[in-house]
């Protein structure tokens, strides 16, 4: 499994000056998160990060090549991604959608097998959504499309996971689902990257963490000394209280006024 490379990487924000260069490494097995207020740049770097966009400066480099020298089929075997929004572009069922999870995995012009066939059904399975294999996708809610997504990842078994917002339109229990399934993921060796809204979440289930100011500063190594309450103060422009559940902090606002 290839550690995915960030080195001196400044992201392409228009009518942003160059922000901190990003020097990190996500290696198997680790679960990052990234925080930030809306437009700090979290999207941009999660689609940088996947070769979908270009850097302003820097390069991204997976095991020992740089990402932009790969075939795009050789990357789309190792990264998976999850977008935040989704269009659907032709009706599709539940199925069909997260079989093109295998597509990497084809030769040209081959069909899915029975084998792929039943991997996508397990994915399904383990996201709560076989009942609703044939189902038309554009017939679900916003939390079953997204978990239909997660399973067409799970679907693609890649080494890297890149997910934006994965915990975006879920209730309570499928939020806590979905993670624990991360988590698992980064248990078999894989590794998890994230972009998330919600700083309890990802005090609670990454063990690293990456933070994006609005004015391109950037801050990134263990949660444990991420999660300091000036820091997190500073990157939402928020006051926060702190108290500790089950040994993990939990961030609340301050009330003013």
């Amino acid at each position: 499994m290839n550690p995915l490379q960030a080195r001196d990487l400044v992201i392409d924000i228009p009518g942003r000056a160059d922000g901190k260069a990003l020097n990190f490494v996500i290696q198997p097995g680790q679960i990052w998160g990234v925080l930030g207020p809306n437009g700090a740049g979290k999207t941009t770097l999660l689609h940088t990060l996947a070769g979908l966009r270009a850097p302003r400066a820097g390069e991204i480099s997976l095991g020992n090549h740089p990402l932009a020298h790969l075939k795009r089929k050789k990357v789309s075997q190792q990264l998976g991604l999850v977008f935040q929004e989704r269009q659907d572009g032709f009706p599709a069922t539940v199925l069909e959608t997260a079989l093109i999870g295998r597509h990497p995995w084809l030769s040209p012009w081959h069909m899915e097998t029975g084998d792929d066939e039943g991997i996508a059904r397990r994915s399904l399975e383990q996201l709560d959504l076989a009942d609703l294999s044939g189902r038309l996708v554009n017939t679900l809610s916003g939390g079953e499309r997204q978990r239909v997504a997660i399973a067409t990842v799970l679907t693609q078994a890649p080494d890297t996971w890149l997910l934006d917002e994965p915990t975006n339109h879920l209730d309570l229990h499928h939020q806590v689902s979905v993670l624990q399934l991360l988590t698992e993921q980064a248990h078999a060796g894989n590794a998890i990257f994230m972009c998330l809204h919600d700083l309890n979440l990802a005090a609670r289930w990454c063990d690293h963490l990456l933070l994006l100011y609005p004015n391109g500063d950037v801050c990134w190594g263990p949660a444990e000394q991420m999660l300091v309450p000036a820091a997190l103060e500073r990157l939402y422009g928020q006051e926060l209280l702190t108290v500790e559940v089950d040994g993990a902090p939990v961030f609340v606002p301050r009330k003013t006024g």
